[in-house]
């Protein structure tokens, strides 16, 4: 019994210091990512993702609309320069990342966005046809299949 209390003491001390920031989405890339370099080669690329909630009926009969929310990715180094490569309106994507929001002041208003800093993308669905970008083409950086790259591949941390 003693031996329970400590560990459920320690566990509750752990989940109490503890957070997470992660988020999983699998949706439809909205547009061509966006590319820009900045100091020193390093890439950042940012695109819209369009998850969907299927609509329903619900028993009483009530119509439940398709529901769908549209996310901004950013992902940068390596990610970005593949992004760039392989991903184009329409692919469908399997993204892990965190949560970020930044804000800004423009013409004295202040300005706040919601992103989504990616840590691995992955490419999913059918393959492309012949004259567009193969989803299951090896890289040429270390031999990682472009369907799944992960930020922590990149060199060194992010800039923020």
């Amino acid at each position: 019994m003693i031996i329970f209390t400590r560990l459920y003491k320690l566990n509750y001390l752990i989940l109490k210091i503890m957070s997470v920031n992660k988020v999983i989405l699998v949706g439809n890339v909205g547009k061509d990512p966006e590319t820009r370099y900045l100091d020193k080669d390093i890439a950042v690329a940012s695109f819209s993702l369009a998850t969907s909630e299927r609509g329903y009926t619900a028993q009483n009969g009530t119509q439940v609309p398709e529901r769908t929310e549209w996310h901004n990715i950013v992902a940068w180094r390596k990610l970005a320069e593949l992004s760039e490569k392989y991903i184009r309106k329409g692919s469908q994507l399997y993204v892990e990342g965190k949560i970020q929001t930044r804000s800004w002041e423009k013409d004295g208003i202040k300005r706040y966005t919601t992103e989504i800093v990616a840590e691995t993308i992955q490419l999913l669905g059918k393959r492309e046809k012949q004259d567009e970008a193969p989803q299951n083409h090896a890289s040429a950086i270390d031999n990682t299949p472009v369907s799944e790259v992960s930020a922590s591949d990149s060199e060194g941390d992010l800039p923020f």
